[in-house]
């Protein structure tokens, strides 16, 4: 408490009642008589009264007045100053717990640029639209998530922004799923193709969330902000050559982004999902019964991709042993058609015949002609929404305590049936550019590519009517339709480029 100077006043004084004292001696007694005379002597002659002593009196009390005043005016100030900085210090402190996001961003920002080639479960795009576990964050998830027709499934799709990805998200929403995507945007092939791909599926109302499949926080946190009904597993390090360069990178996505995703579903949702997830043909290796079945031997892989989906296959199988995961795997044959991945053949092909730059064609050890079971991706989306419209439920609980029963276990091959050789391949890939290709025909090099895939996919059209209807030619006729208008070229124009290009080199 602050003191406060009381204001003087002379009535306030007390006066003495009672007997003389000592004190009050005669003398004393006669100094105030003749003072009290004289001041009456002057009243009476008409002198006006003494007011100074009245006068200081009021100046001070004035005085103090104002003074108090002026203490109680700072102490307010003051009391007032310090409740705004503990309600600026409180609000600062709320918003840095749950909007963390500018310092977060611009971290992972300079560590991903130290890094030019990560796993493709590593977080190396741009922040999702809101932090992770945010109310706005989980409001996000769920209005993206939710089917929008009756008895509609909600589907988490890893890779959503590859290949595959995108077109099962896009085919998925158009018949009123419900959709989110996870993917990291990594630099294994241009970034910004991965990133178009991102703004499609975000004109489609489809939400991709940045970030690493290896985070088990992360996938806890989407689990829990909404029951996903199904897992559809894309997200993986794809390419067969490429293991030279990087493989880390395949150990890393193939198998550790497998085991982390399982590990989620498994334990952290609630109902635990059915999953979904892309094996590969390459498992089938050093296999020479043709076509390929789901039933023919798979341990001989011939690359460290195909092992590392051979393990794949091990884990899944492991997951749905123990913990009661329904887990479907599909093995994809060369998928193709427009948004395609620009390391496969028939995309840098057309690259380069358009560009007037030489192709390098393979032929086999015996001077045979490779081929491939070539499908598109219009009928691998088929196959990828059969499969996840006959998926069964898990039987685990939630969090990964015992299965109530047995829970399915599946696997199948999604091809075209019909194998082409490359080099007919190329062939319609000049008569569709109205370009003549400069060919290199070289022997193909023993570093996991095999001679020819074909593949068997009886199974699938019983289990869910699979059947691909899509022949090569039709098929790249949309996928040099999309590539031109994606990449602004305008046929004639490159046709005649080709030519001048060809004449040069001559």
């Amino acid at each position: 408490m602050l003191p406060v100077l009381l204001p003087f006043r002379a009535s306030s004084l007390p006066l003495r009642k009672g007997p003389r004292t000592p004190t009050d001696t005669p003398a004393v007694a006669g100094a105030v008589g003749e003072a009290t005379g004289a001041a009456g002597a002057a009243t009476n002659m008409g002198s006006p009264p003494d007011t100074s002593k009245t006068t200081k009196l009021d100046r001070y009390n004035s005085f103090l007045r104002r003074l108090n005043s002026a203490k109680l005016l700072a102490a307010s100030t003051k009391l007032l100053f310090r409740a705004t900085l503990l309600a600026a210090v409180a609000l600062i402190l709320l918003l840095t717990l749950h909007y963390p996001l500018p310092l977060s961003s611009f971290a992972s920002s300079s560590s991903s640029s130290s890094s030019p080639h990560r796993s493709l479960l590593s977080s190396l795009a741009s922040p999702s639209p809101s932090v992770a576990g945010s109310a706005s964050w989980v409001r996000e998830i769920r209005r993206s998530a939710t089917p929008r027709r009756p008895h509609g499934i909600s589907v988490l799709i890893t890779g959503a922004s590859g290949f595959v990805g995108t077109h099962c998200s896009l085919a998925l929403k158009k018949r009123g799923d419900g959709v989110v995507g996870l993917d990291n945007f990594n630099s294994y092939y241009d970034p910004s193709l991965k990133r178009s791909r991102q703004k499609l599926l975000s004109d489609h109302s489809i939400l991709v969330i940045a970030g690493d499949i290896n985070d088990s926080g992360l996938l806890a946190k989407l689990f829990d902000a909404y029951p996903f009904s199904h897992v559809l597993h894309l997200a993986a390090q794809a390419g067969v050559r490429y293991a030279a360069k990087n493989p880390q990178s395949y150990v890393t996505s193939n198998v550790g982004g497998l085991v982390s995703l399982f590990e989620a579903a498994a334990k952290s949702a609630d109902p635990q999902p059915a999953i979904v997830w892309a094996s590969s043909s390459s498992v089938y290796g050093l296999n020479s019964a043709s076509p390929f079945s789901e039933r023919h031997r798979t341990d001989r892989p011939a690359s460290l991709y195909a092992a590392t989906k051979k393990a794949g296959e091990a884990i899944a199988h492991t997951y749905n042993h123990i913990y009661g995961l329904s887990v479907t795997g599909l093995r994809f044959f060369t998928v193709y058609g427009p948004w395609g991945r620009p390391d496969m053949a028939y995309f840098f092909f057309t690259k380069s015949i358009l560009a007037g730059k030489p192709i390098t064609i393979f032929r086999t050890a015996q001077g045979g002609e490779v081929a491939r079971d070539f499908t598109y991706i219009d009928d691998v989306v088929k196959g990828c929404l059969g499969a996840l419209d006959t998926a069964e439920k898990s039987t685990g609980t939630a969090g990964g305590r015992k299965k109530t029963g047995a829970a399915q276990l599946r696997v199948y091959n999604l091809g075209n049936t019909s194998p082409v050789p490359v080099t007919k391949l190329v062939s319609i890939l000049e008569a569709l550019l109205g370009v003549k290709a400069k060919k290199n025909i070289v022997t193909m090099p023993s570093n996991g590519d095999v001679p020819f895939t074909h593949a068997n996919v009886s199974l699938a059209a019983a289990d869910f009517a699979y059947r691909p209807t899509t022949d090569l030619t039709s098929g790249l006729r949309k996928f040099v339709k999309w590539y031109v208008q994606y990449y602004g070229i305008k046929l004639k124009a490159a046709a005649a480029a080709a030519a001048a290009s060809r004449k040069e080199a001559m």
